[in-house]
């Protein structure tokens, strides 16, 4: 049997966003989403979320572009001195590297966002990552730990094929990027697995992360493969303030229009693919 989650990352970030997302479970198939607990809108998303009660719901650990949860004094290897962390992944990487990131910190500061969200009533379906940062080796090791300690079953592995094009146009970049990120994310698998965390058989929405029309969505739905899969979206309401904001080159309002799609309904109820989320994954 087939079953598909389809996961909105981001919620929390701006308003925009989580009215996208909502909208998208509402009105779509957005089954999941994941909590940024130090984004400017987590007051707002944790109201709707608490509305919405079918709506999946895990953490969406965050080690760069927002500001930290945890005391600034008590991550002081994490953030700048206005207590906010790397505004970008691949400054987070070169300073992790060099050993200029404390994994305590690391520590510190992912147990106080997961706390976060534990602390509003919310049941955490999974833990997941902005910028797939958890997966980076020593990383793992500590979000696996925290997912013990708080009772979380699940962890999202973003291993997407490595050969999959899916006819969405990349540039070697970002093809080989990919392929970096899904060898991290199969070792992940393993550790995960022998730690007695649950993960999905199949991911896909990182070469077009961001921007997974349509198209591109029912190209993954017509190959979609027998188990468990993930999809990654990042839907939203209004480009043009996200765009203001943020130098993604995301299209969220494509997305949007993606997961509310005749189109996509159709086809689940065609191939009968079951709608899950992680928390369902857990109980199987």
């Amino acid at each position: 049997m087939k079953k598909l989650i389809i996961n909105a990352d981001d919620f929390g970030i701006h308003e925009s966003v989580n009215h996208g997302i909502i909208d998208g479970f509402r009105r779509g198939c957005i089954s999941s989403t994941t909590l940024m607990p130090g984004a400017k809108a987590f007051e707002q998303a944790v109201a709707l979320a608490a509305d919405n009660p079918g709506l999946g719901l895990g953490v969406h650990l965050t080690l760069v572009g927002e500001e930290a949860v945890a005391p600034p004094a008590e991550v002081a290897s994490l953030v700048d001195s206005n207590g906010r962390l790397p505004l970008e992944y691949g400054r987070f990487l070169q300073l992790f590297v060099t050993g200029r990131i404390r994994l305590a910190d690391i520590r510190r500061e992912l147990e106080a966002q997961v706390h976060k969200v534990a602390a509003t009533g919310l049941p955490i379906t999974h833990l997941d990552s902005h910028q797939h940062l958890h997966v980076v080796p020593g990383i793992v090791d500590i979000v696996l730990d925290i997912a013990k300690q708080f009772r979380v079953k699940a962890v999202r592995i973003p291993a997407e094929p490595i050969c999959f094009l899916g006819g969405f146009s990349c540039n070697a970049d970002r093809f080989i990027g990919r392929g970096g990120l899904s060898v991290l994310a199969s070792l992940a698998r393993g550790k995960a697995r022998k730690a007695g965390i649950k993960t999905t058989d199949h991911f896909y929405g990182m070469l077009a992360g961001g921007n997974m029309a349509e198209p591109y969505l029912l190209t993954i739905i017509n190959r979609l493969p027998s188990g468990t899969t993930e999809i990654m979206m990042h839907p939203g309401a209004d480009d043009s303030t996200m765009t203001n904001q943020y130098g993604w080159n995301y299209n969220w309002q494509a997305e949007l229009a993606a997961v509310t799609s005749a189109h996509l309904s159709n086809r689940l109820t065609q191939e009968k693919i079951k709608l899950i989320n992680f928390g369902d994954l857990i109980h199987e």
